[in-house]
């Protein structure tokens, strides 16, 4: 294979950067003639905490109360308010947010998830990550005062679908 054609092959595969224009300055992508379609994003992050923090929430003992009512509420709003957050973010209308908690009493440990939804031109992966951070900041700042060495972390999407592109799933 020639440099030439080795050079177009990689150049049609090499991902670019679109949030910055030809000239390196930040930019907010033009969807104008993307086709609304049906998208849908969902990730997830992790808490831990100490065996009696984890002991504290989930048996509903919590002296500041139900903290993961909180933490649900926080995480919808900050999807809602994604894109005053993150600069070059579509403020988009969504339609469904949903923040959901699994617990693993084993490992004192909260997993937080989250699925958003709309019909538009832009995809949803931003404010599905947006709204897990936000729910693991809230569960932090509600029980930092009994373990403030509580650990977040393995925040990702996990899939996401429509648009172009289609649907895609985390390994």
């Amino acid at each position: 294979m020639s440099n030439s054609t080795l050079s177009e092959k990689t150049a049609k595969t090499t991902p670019t950067l679109s949030h910055l224009n030809q000239q390196g300055e930040a930019n907010m992508v033009d969807v104008t003639e993307k086709a609304m379609t049906s998208r849908t994003a969902t990730a997830q992050g992790i808490i831990k905490m100490n065996r009696a923090t984890f002991e504290l929430i989930t048996t509903g003992k919590h002296k500041k109360g139900d903290v993961f009512a909180v933490a649900r509420i926080a995480g919808i709003q900050a999807a809602k308010k994604c894109s005053d957050l993150i600069p070059l973010c579509h403020p988009l209308m969504l339609s469904k947010v949903q923040v959901d908690f699994t617990l693993d009493e084993e490992s004192s440990q909260v997993m937080v998830t989250s699925l958003c939804r709309l019909t538009g031109q832009t995809g949803v992966e931003m404010e599905a990550l947006t709204a897990v951070s936000v729910a693991c900041l809230t569960l932090f700042d509600m029980c930092k005062a009994a373990d403030p060495a509580m650990e977040i972390g393995s925040i990702k999407v996990l899939t996401k679908e429509g648009g172009k592109s289609g649907h895609w799933q985390a390994l």
